[in-house]
């Protein structure tokens, strides 16, 4: 009497076997790599999330303001709204501003300190009414605008007047920041972050600083930023 195993038995059960073997092979590759990516996302998010330093951005209009209102000294006001973005995780700290303002007919360069946060008229700097500047601290994500006056840097900087003649000016403005403290509590010093930019005054009279100041412009009317274009 002939035994019968039905066709195919053996063959069919190797081929499982081995699709088996293969699946679980193949299962476990992978999702070796879905965790190595996962971790590697998680990372990701954690740096840009928490762990990311402080990235401060400056941002200047395309009109900022000027004044020379009284006679025989050396100062000047110049009013900038300046907007700063951090685009870090981690809280940052503007610890000055200052700004250098450089005459290309002349050549000559006075500097300026930001020494009062306000909108500048002769009625409120009779009667005190601004804000003294103070460093700004810049958590991480965030940003702030803020009408920044800057003075003459003492009474030595000359010339008396760098502001007079019609025309374009160039301005450099510079952020320094306050050293960071890293997650291993190591103080890693920020390079000072800076903006050049020009604005044009197109015309020039005394009387306007009586009560307000006159207005410079960007030759194309843009906002200037130290962030570069790709």
């Amino acid at each position: 009497m002939k035994i019968f195993k039905p066709r195919g038995t053996t063959h069919d059960a190797t081929e499982i076997a081995t699709d088996t073997a293969r699946h679980v092979s193949n299962g476990g590759l992978g999702a070796t790599i879905l965790s190595g990516v996962a971790v590697l996302f998680s990372g990701y998010s954690l740096w840009e999330s928490s762990l990311k330093t402080a990235d401060v951005q400056v941002f200047v209009p395309r009109v900022i303001s000027y004044a020379a209102p009284y006679q025989n000294t050396n100062f000047e006001m110049i009013s900038i709204p300046v907007t700063l973005s951090n685009e870090g995780a981690r809280t940052g700290t503007v610890l000055d501003l200052d700004l250098a303002v450089t005459d290309p007919r002349t050549k000559q360069t006075k500097h300026f300190y930001a020494a009062e946060l306000g909108v500048w008229s002769m009625e409120r700097t009779r009667t005190r009414s601004y804000d003294s500047f103070a460093p700004l601290p810049l958590v991480g994500r965030t940003s702030r605008t803020e009408q920044v006056l800057f003075y003459t840097r003492g009474d030595g900087e000359k010339p008396e007047q760098i502001i007079r003649e019609t025309g374009p000016y160039t301005f450099t403005l510079t952020v320094r920041q306050a050293e960071d403290r890293g997650v291993l509590g190591i103080e890693d010093a920020k390079d000072a972050v800076s903006v050049t930019f020009e604005r044009t005054l197109p015309f020039y009279d005394a009387r306007a600083f009586n009560e307000g100041t006159i207005s410079m412009h960007a030759a194309d009317w843009t906002t200037s930023t130290n962030v570069k274009s790709d």
